[in-house]
């Protein structure tokens, strides 16, 4: 029987400019520490829902969309993230959260990190899955093939969803998943194949990401938020002893493996994933 989707408490907009709208959705009654769960690239605000119960028994949860996800604005602008840490600033002030649990899994590990360099002083914790903090050729390769296959048209796009499929997912997850992996591939086609430009901006906006790691280093080496980073055992697009250069830059951070996984950790380990989070955010410290 399939689960009925869980409504959020509070939902709405914010405005960062006029020409951008930025949806928000608000789960739990409002006196709990707060966790923002941050899309990776091809997400919305839809994607966490058959995850939400892993975390609601103890925590309100916090989502939104970046501008070209969702319910957001689809303006075929340029896109930086920074911008989208900021909208989130902007959403947590006018909830009135002072601190939250930040977790970042893929594309929203650059929004974490880049907002955890800024604004530290605004996290409990700092939670990290599928991510890099250094210049990679194999990465570089990844995102320029990703390019091309956007800027290919419609049957260009629709084979980069195959592609993308058999890379993201371990072996584990495939196997337990094999039936609807069809269906789950043909909504992310249909999502986004009359707005690929969201994709190209998205994947656009990691160059000056990049281009900014040198001079932005000494910040994110100041991060002192307890930073636990979770790499899945078979992750191969972005490999884990990558994602562990990410333990040498902020000092406060402990790295997992999580085996029989490939890159989307939190859906295809769920319980270790949110068992091990949860340890993490009550204890606010890597010592769990």
């Amino acid at each position: 029987m399939t689960r009925e989707p869980i409504e959020p408490d509070r939902r709405g907009f914010v405005y960062p400019d006029v020409q951008k709208k930025i949806y928000w959705e608000y789960y739990g009654p409002g006196h709990r520490e707060v966790v923002c769960l941050l899309n990776g690239l091809a997400m919305h605000t839809g994607s966490w829902n058959s995850v939400l119960p892993s975390l609601l028994h103890e925590y309100d949860i916090l989502l939104f969309d970046y501008v070209g996800q969702g319910r957001s604005t689809p303006v075929d602008t340029s896109v930086f993230i920074s911008d989208l840490g900021d909208c989130l600033i902007l959403i947590i002030d006018r909830l009135d959260i002072d601190r939250l649990h930040l977790l970042g899994i893929s594309y929203g590990g650059f929004v974490a990190l880049d907002f955890a360099r800024r604004h530290q002083h605004r996290l409990h914790t700092l939670a990290l899955s599928g991510i890099l903090l250094s210049r990679e050729e194999l990465f570089g390769m990844y995102q320029e093939i990703s390019l091309r296959f956007y800027r290919a048209g419609e049957v260009g796009f629709e084979l980069y969803t195959h592609y993308l499929y058999e890379k993201i997912f371990g072996e584990a997850f495939v196997r337990r998943a094999k039936p609807y992996l069809e269906k789950m591939r043909l909504a992310f086609f249909k999502r986004y194949q009359h707005q690929v430009h969201s994709l190209i901006r998205f994947t656009e906006a990691q160059n000056p990401f990049f281009e900014g790691l040198e001079e932005h280093l000494p910040g994110f080496r100041a991060i002192r938020t307890p930073t636990l980073l979770l790499a899945g055992a078979q992750d191969r697009v972005i490999l884990p002893a990558v994602q562990r250069k990410i333990a040498d830059i902020l000092p406060v951070t402990r790295f997992e493996v999580i085996d029989n996984s490939g890159h989307v950790v939190y859906l295809e380990q769920r319980d270790s994933f949110f068992s091990l989070l949860e340890r993490f955010f009550g204890a606010k410290s890597i010592e769990f």
